[in-house]
């Protein structure tokens, strides 16, 4: 592959990496409005967020059940500590403001029967379904609408692990996600936040690239929203850290090295 094709393809799939946190998401518990506050200080960077350790399955509300057609925004995108330390990919990514990204997404009722070495979903006899991302489903889709079908060749959910998801890649490259903390946060039965941190790891290179990644989701359900074509929307944040391996670590100090901002409508 030409050299600046493989500059071009790790760019795209940092970018991918940012995209995949959307359907990484599993359960956990907030300090009361944190979530929140942390989207409504974009672009200033708080921080690493508080959140518990990752096991299990997030568990949606039942107005989010269904099939959808996804847009997605990048509307602003923040580099905190630039010029010194700048994620790859990223001026690059300014290609994306304002332009809207669509694909279909789903969320499914959780299977009861338990997988080897996970805990299955507590199923109460006489309560509704519980509601889980299709990972596997979401995240093909959500690359191959940025990265195009012959880059992305398929999505893995680990059997024994949900919150590890691989993105196999063509030239044999793969991108690892593994969701480490998250917290939830349900202010009224119409808004649903999520905050997830996860470890990505980037393999097929000579050095592996490795950093760490926030995501902060804010669902909304309709009528409340702008958009009335829209089932429900989202804001949500990324922000990038970077790994202790990572010989600029502690020139970072523990602040994100980049902030991505989107704006997302799910539509019947």
């Amino acid at each position: 592959m030409k050299p600046y094709r493989q500059s071009r393809l790790k760019q795209q799939l940092f970018w991918l990496g940012l995209l995949m946190l959307v359907w990484l998401l599993c359960s956990g518990e907030a300090q009361a409005g944190a979530i929140a506050h942390r989207l409504a200080a974009f672009p200033k960077d708080l921080g690493a967020p508080v959140v518990q350790p990752a096991t299990g399955d997030l568990v949606y509300p039942d107005w989010m059940a269904g099939t959808w057609e996804m847009t997605t925004t990048l509307v602003d995108l923040a580099a905190p500590l630039a010029p010194d330390l700048q994620t790859p990919g990223f001026e690059s990514n300014r290609a994306f403001l304002n332009q809207p990204i669509h694909c279909q997404v789903r969320f499914v009722e959780a299977s009861p029967l338990p997988r080897p070495g996970v805990l299955p979903q507590v199923m109460v006899q006489g309560q509704p379904p519980q509601i889980v991302s299709d990972r596997a489903f979401n995240g093909l889709n959500l690359a191959r609408a940025y990265l195009g079908d012959g880059v992305v060749k398929r999505v893995n959910v680990d059997p024994q692990n949900p919150n590890r998801q691989v993105t196999i890649l063509r030239g044999d490259r793969q991108l690892e996600s593994t969701v480490t903390g998250r917290a939830i946060e349900q202010p009224d039965p119409d808004r649903f936040l999520t905050t997830e941190v996860f470890q990505q790891v980037f393999r097929g290179t000579a050095q592996p690239y490795l950093n760490q990644v926030e995501t902060t989701t804010a669902y909304q359900r309709s009528p409340t929203t702008d958009d009335e074509t829209a089932a429900f929307t989202a804001d949500q944040m990324t922000a990038i850290y970077l790994s202790p391996q990572d010989p600029d670590y502690f020139q970072s100090r523990g602040q994100a090295v980049a902030l991505y901002r989107y704006r997302l409508s799910f539509a019947a």
